[in-house]
């Protein structure tokens, strides 16, 4: 099979097609052909050796594909050769083929391409697992979304509404604050002309918000902590501008915050399952019934993976990014 190989120095010129065996579906495992993988922030850490895949996982990048089961390894039952799926995969998904456990795969919801597929499972299983599982958001409730025009971000907001809670995101720019707006924010704020924490308490009366959902970290962990209401929550899922900073934990305390955060690829095979169990129950439901949407902003052939690399790094895409193999 052919996939995308890198090396140094770990910069999108890197990134090139190569050849290796296609691996064999294992037990409690389906292999894939992959038509599309998406492309993820992660995918670009470890391009540039600084998210090294876990222990077992395929050194291939990619976190993410939709396409057809090629092969079912023993015990599987829930699928047969030919099903249309889209997966969470520990790794190998910038290829034409790609094992996954057949626990973590999902159906393409109506409606959706296998475009448009391959880009839910890192979002939706990561907002799900933070915004639900950590966070506990309910209805009524404000969430801040830092990246809202990221694929979290947007999944974020889908989600937010979807449970009845209002979602207030952070964007770069004037157009990335009106297409959150339309995809269902309740507001967007531009960081670059407005702060967000005096915007964020002019839009709630002075009262904060409920949840924080932060992949900033720095200088933002401070500022999101000063937002959160009594019993509010912080959670964090990456550090763009690192994991330091300096901290009143005498708020925490007073107010009864709760700080955590979480990542989705080392989680065990078993805690993955029940994300994509509750994902099937409670999300793909009303992806069928067009009460969810998705954004796909662009789709590259697999031989121009540097230049995806390049958009993800860039910052300008608004929604995901994916490669096509098929």
């Amino acid at each position: 099979m052919y996939f995308i190989d890198y090396g140094p120095p770990g910069t999108p010129e890197s990134l090139r097609v190569a050849e290796a065996p296609t691996p064999a579906a294992a037990d409690g495992e389906i292999l894939i052909e992959v038509h599309y993988a998406g492309v993820n922030r992660p995918d670009v850490m470890q391009r540039m050796g600084r998210y090294a895949p876990p222990a077992g996982a395929s050194p291939i990048l990619g976190l993410e594909v939709a396409g057809r089961v090629a092969a079912i390894g023993s015990g599987v039952t829930q699928w047969q050769p030919g099903d249309a799926v889209c997966a969470l995969v520990p790794g190998g998904g910038y290829a034409q083929f790609c094992v996954a456990p057949a626990r973590h795969a999902l159906p393409i919801p109506q409606g959706l391409s296998l475009a448009q597929a391959a880009g839910l499972p890192e979002n939706w299983f990561t907002v799900w697992a933070n915004l639900i599982g950590m966070a506990g958001l309910t209805r009524g409730e404000y969430v801040l979304v830092h990246g809202g025009s990221s694929g979290i971000g947007l999944a974020a907001i889908q989600l937010a509404r979807h449970v009845g809670a209002r979602a207030i995101v952070t964007v770069g720019s004037d157009e990335k604050a009106r297409f959150c707006r339309d995809f269902g924010a309740a507001e967007a704020i531009n960081y670059r002309t407005e702060d967000f924490v005096l915007r964020t308490r002019e839009l709630t009366a002075g009262d904060g918000v409920d949840v924080v959902l932060d992949m900033v970290g720095g200088s933002y962990i401070p500022r999101n902590i000063s937002l959160l209401r009594r019993d509010g929550r912080l959670v964090l899922i990456a550090f763009l501008q690192g994991s330091v900073c300096q901290l009143d934990f005498l708020q925490v305390m007073v107010r009864r915050l709760r700080v955590t955060g979480s990542t989705m690829r080392p989680r065990t095979l078993h805690e993955k399952a029940a994300i994509r169990d509750a994902l099937a129950r409670e999300i793909w439901p009303a992806f069928d019934a067009g009460a969810l949407q998705t954004h796909l902003c662009a789709t590259f052939p697999f031989d121009q993976a540097a230049d995806a690399h390049r958009l993800m790094e860039s910052s300008r895409h608004i929604g995901k990014i994916v490669l096509q193999f098929k």
